[in-house]
């Protein structure tokens, strides 16, 4: 089995991560993950460290530097690295998957989206959108707010939420027949396995949302 952790920050980007980029990659390798997601805190969140009064080309390189240096350390150890962000909307938290540095450059309109928006592009290109953690209840979350026709799938299982949050997550996705995944939601070196565990290794970003999106079988990774 293939172990992969869908939802990584690094503290060149994530204010509220501890962990350089090229550290999450040596960690997840030492764990023996086949690969992992970068995922930072997008320019709405108030803990993205990238300055808002920069160029948009300066601000986008900025963001991608912490997934370039984990992906430079992985290809010399052998951790695949992937690409893709954590948008938040009304306190809420969105995993985008499948678009790249390139497509960011190309639409700085991005961060100014609605969700109803986010999830017609996304869609359009490809992409895929994960509704993080959907029912974490902490003090600077003002609301529990769930939006099941404007993401692709519920991060069911989160490393970081309490057992009962998790739960939650799990139930609502099942409703709505939503595809389901996890992730550690790491932000520091001393990791909570979590993830996803697949029969043969992704090959791309794109082998990952296929596999969520056609709910092709995979073993959730749930801490001992």
């Amino acid at each position: 089995m293939y172990k992969y952790d869908t939802h990584i920050h690094t503290a060149d980007v994530s204010t509220c991560a501890t962990a350089l980029g090229k550290y999450q990659a040596v960690a997840y390798k030492e764990a023996g993950y086949e690969g992992i997601f970068i995922t930072n805190h997008f320019f709405r969140s108030p803990t993205c460290a990238v300055p808002k009064d920069l160029p948009w080309a300066e601000r986008v390189d900025l963001f991608c530097h912490g997934y370039e240096e984990a992906k430079s350390v992985g290809d010399k150890i052998g951790l695949q690295v992937f690409f893709g962000w954590e948008e938040t909307y009304l306190d809420q938290d969105f995993l985008v998957y499948g678009l790249d540095k390139n497509w960011l450059l190309e639409h700085p309109e991005v961060e100014r989206w609605t969700l109803e928006r986010q999830y017609e592009e996304i869609s359009k290109y490809g992409g895929m959108v994960i509704h993080a953690h959907p029912f974490r209840d902490r003090p600077y979350i003002s609301k529990i707010r769930l939006y099941p026709n404007l993401v692709h799938g519920v991060e069911a299982f989160n490393g970081a939420n309490y057992e009962d949050e998790n739960r939650q997550a799990y139930l609502y996705a099942k409703k709505y027949n939503l595809p389901i995944t996890a992730g550690s939601d790491s932000h520091h070196t001393n990791i909570v396995c979590s993830g996803i565990e697949t029969d043969k290794p992704l090959h791309s970003v794109h082998d990952y949302i296929r596999l969520v999106l056609e709910k092709k079988p995979y073993q959730m990774i749930m801490p001992e």
